[in-house]
């Protein structure tokens, strides 16, 4: 694998390319090369010095259905099946026209990525899913590949360029044309017939969270360090519609205070067996509902922090194979306290010890089947796994909050993901994906989607932009 070389801030930008891509996570690469095969002349900018984004930052994850993987576990899933996971942990709240796009083209997308060499390893259950369909990968590997397929495909890769504009035929209406960039001090104009945005969310962007998402103010904030609403700003100055702003949560698992070890993606050892309590010692929550859901109901206890707590059979459970999973590296890390007893756990953790060793025997006595789980609790994650015991030494606790990671929420856009206008209206040459966009996760999310809509929506919108941008130019 070649990893293809960025154009220097020195180098002179092409004049006018067929597509234009915007971003230089999943979405965009993913855009860039179908654009690419589909016989265009693409640009993809990046205004950091190195690609990734968010993506890399993430816990790696896919959500597909009736893979091979999943075939070699024994899982049995259906394409009605992710549909009705993604409705439901979305609320019926997200665009099914977008739904129905994910479910339809999530194989197919699949296959492509496998066909450029990217590989899964062993599948996980995860949050919203009834059945495991979360297939993890290197994410910057997998971006890796992408880039080396596009580079040979004669995709040119500009790094350390800042998009400022869309430009448009007519300042007050027409199809955009191109974008306005600062390179090397300098502002440079390039024509384009399409041009794609997959500038990621606003999770970086203090302003934006304030104005969108002021429940968010005690979350940790994550993402991608250019995730400061760049896309979004820039279709909004054209017109374009937003959506799914109320919906903004932050993932549960994340160490709430600032340490070196912290990577930023958190842990989820609720998901492997673990309770959640706060600082009465006492839980809160059905830790089997989406991280989201927990990310809120953490963030409204006492101190805006709670703990996970398990024991030494869920440690034995860690994968590090999932950074959400990998519970020893916590341990490794520092992160975690570990106590003989639930007496001495409590007491290092300063809650009342009396309270914290009768909320886990009652949980013990639910799981035993000796009582009615406090809240309903039935599964690990979802629908999937049977809630165990937390009684043999020794015991940990991992402190836990949200992180805003991404946001979720953006832009309106067509199934064909053309970007909408607050009308309803496409904005002509304009197309979107990513987390950029809205509409699709809707008052929930669902793990593996975030991943898995980068890459089949940066696939079709590239392809979708290379179509159009023949037609643009004879205009």
């Amino acid at each position: 694998m070649t990893a293809p070389k960025a154009i220097p801030a020195t180098h002179t930008l092409p004049d006018r390319v067929d597509v234009i891509i915007v971003g230089g996570g999943l979405a965009g690469c993913a855009a860039a090369l179908a654009a690419a095969e589909a016989g265009a002349s693409v640009l993809q900018l990046e205004k950091l010095a190195a690609t990734g984004g968010s993506t890399v930052l993430s816990a790696g994850l896919s959500a597909f259905a009736g893979t091979a993987e999943q075939e070699a576990q024994g899982i049995d899933d259906s394409v009605d099946l992710l549909r009705r996971d993604i409705l439901e942990t979305g609320l019926q709240l997200s665009d099914p026209a977008l739904v129905e796009v994910y479910c339809r083209e999530q194989l197919p997308t699949y296959q492509w990525l496998k066909g450029h060499g990217v590989s899964y390893g062993t599948v996980h259950a995860a949050s919203g899913q009834t059945v495991p369909r979360s297939h993890p990968t290197d994410t910057r590997r997998m971006l890796d590949l992408l880039l080396a397929s596009s580079a040979a495909l004669g995709v040119q890769l500009a790094t350390g360029v800042t998009v400022e504009r869309l430009e448009r035929e007519d300042p007050d209406n027409g199809r955009v044309t191109g974008v306005r960039v600062s390179v090397g001090g300098e502002t440079v104009r390039i024509r384009a017939g399409a041009v794609v945005l997959a500038t990621g969310g606003f999770s970086q962007n203090p302003e934006l969270l304030a104005r969108f998402a002021p429940q968010m103010e005690r979350a940790v904030r994550g993402g991608g360090a250019g995730s400061t609403g760049d896309g979004l700003l820039m279709a909004w100055q054209l017109g374009a519609g937003v959506i799914d702003t109320p919906h903004i949560k932050g993932t549960y698992g994340v160490y709430p205070h600032a340490v070196d070890a912290e990577k930023g993606t958190g842990v989820l050892a609720v998901y492997k067996g673990a309770i959640a309590v706060n600082a009465d010692g006492t839980r809160f929550v059905d830790e089997s509902l989406p991280y989201k859901v927990l990310g809120d109901a953490s963030l409204r206890q006492a101190g805006g922090f709670t703990y996970q707590v398990f024991d030494a059979a869920i440690m034995g459970r860690s994968d590090d194979e999932v950074p959400i999973y990998d519970l020893a590296a916590r341990e490794r890390d520092g992160l975690l306290v570990k106590a003989d007893t639930l007496a001495e756990l409590a007491q290092r953790l300063d809650v009342p010890v009396a309270e914290f060793q009768a909320t886990v025997e009652r949980y013990n006595a639910a799981c035993r089947g000796d009582r009615a789980d406090d809240f309903g609790r039935s599964h690990l994650s979802g629908g999937v796994g049977v809630p165990q015991p937390i009684e043999q030494a020794p015991f940990f606790a991992h402190a836990s909050t949200a992180v805003v990671l991404a946001t979720y929420c953006g832009l309106t856009v067509t199934p064909g993901l053309e970007v909408l206008d607050v009308f309803g209206e496409p904005i002509g040459g304009l197309f979107a994906a990513g987390e950029l966009i809205g509409g699709f996760h809707g008052g929930g999310y669902m793990t593996g989607t975030s991943i898995g809509k980068a890459g089949i929506f940066g696939r079709l919108a590239g392809t979708a932009a290379a179509r159009l941008a023949p037609a643009a130019a004879r205009a």
